[in-house]
């Protein structure tokens, strides 16, 4: 098969491991930067260019779209599927868990445990808004944000009525959260391809950190979860309508809040701590799968 990686940069570790595994499996692996792309968009015969040539006879294409060019990306992705391009990951879902309020409400409607979350637009609202969520400590998060900036953990009500406010005085959207105490600061990265979690970890904090992210000096280790935070994680990704995703989930007292479903998993810390070769599974659900103008919309909203 011929397949296109859409990353900005063919260097990223898990781009890298992308084109690695294809290319052992006997696949042309072209990688192609996201923003130098562009597109004819025309009824008879859609066509991407990129520097300078029609990008033509490709058989699937892997999304790797960085938060920051989510429109774009989409754009791109979905010219890609009207070419008749098997997607690993549909365009119109990148853009459902993208938009963290909208995922979180698809999967509360499909009844998903989740972190009690609230979200206001007016300053006089705050007050409420903070014993919505059971007053503090609780989490404060840019819409917006991603790999844990714009996250903001409040120990009082007095912090949080001033951070609340000072978001919304610089016009940012952001959605309030309950604080997972028993959680410890760790999480589980479920990484779910097709309808299986293939690989799980733990992500500790590091001490004096709230969050978990690798990113920010977090740990990662083995564990084992339960059937219920399995079924939790495959059930996030199909509600998203993702074929691959990476769910983020807390264990609770009162079992698994899923706290986001990411559309371009990272591969780093899930093949490094669990010795599996993520990449490959992910070339192999693509053989299994892979076949023209299949693209539909899964999930729902």
């Amino acid at each position: 098969m011929k397949i296109a990686v859409l990353s900005r940069n063919p260097r990223l570790y898990s781009t890298s491991r992308l084109v690695e595994a294809g290319q052992e499996r006997g696949h042309e692996m072209v990688v192609i930067d996201t923003l130098r792309a562009y597109m004819n968009i025309a009824s008879h015969k859609p066509q991407i260019h990129y520097r300078g040539e029609p990008l033509e006879g490709f058989d699937a294409v892997i999304p790797r779209i960085g938060a920051s060019v989510t429109f774009y990306g989409c754009a791109v992705l979905r010219q890609f599927e009207m070419m008749g391009v098997f997607p690993l990951n549909e365009s119109v879902a990148i853009s459902r868990s993208r938009d963290k309020l909208r995922s979180l409400q698809l999967l509360s409607r499909r009844g998903v445990g989740l972190p009690v979350t609230g979200f206001a637009h007016s300053p006089d609202d705050v007050p409420d808004l903070i014993q919505m969520v059971n007053g503090a400590p609780l989490i404060i998060k840019l819409l917006e944000g991603t790999q844990g900036i714009g996250v903001v953990m409040c120990e009082t009500q007095q912090a949080a009525e001033s951070v609340i406010e000072a978001f919304m005085g610089l016009k940012q959207n952001i959605m309030v959260q309950e604080y997972i105490k028993e959680a410890g600061g760790a999480d589980i990265r479920c990484f779910v391809i097709g309808d299986k979690v293939i690989a799980a970890i733990k992500r500790q904090a590091k001490p004096g950190e709230f969050r978990s992210n690798l990113h920010r000096g977090g740990s990662a280790s083995l564990i084992k979860i339960t059937p219920e935070e399995r079924m939790t994680a495959i059930r996030a990704a199909k509600i998203m309508g993702l074929s691959v995703a990476g769910v983020d989930i807390l264990r609770s007292n009162h079992g698994p809040l899923v706290m986001e479903v990411n559309s371009s998993p990272g591969l780093g810390g899930i093949e490094n701590t669990t010795g599996k070769d993520v990449a490959g599974l992910v070339i192999q659900y693509l053989e299994k799968n892979v076949s023209p103008h299949r693209t539909r919309t899964k999930g729902q909203g």
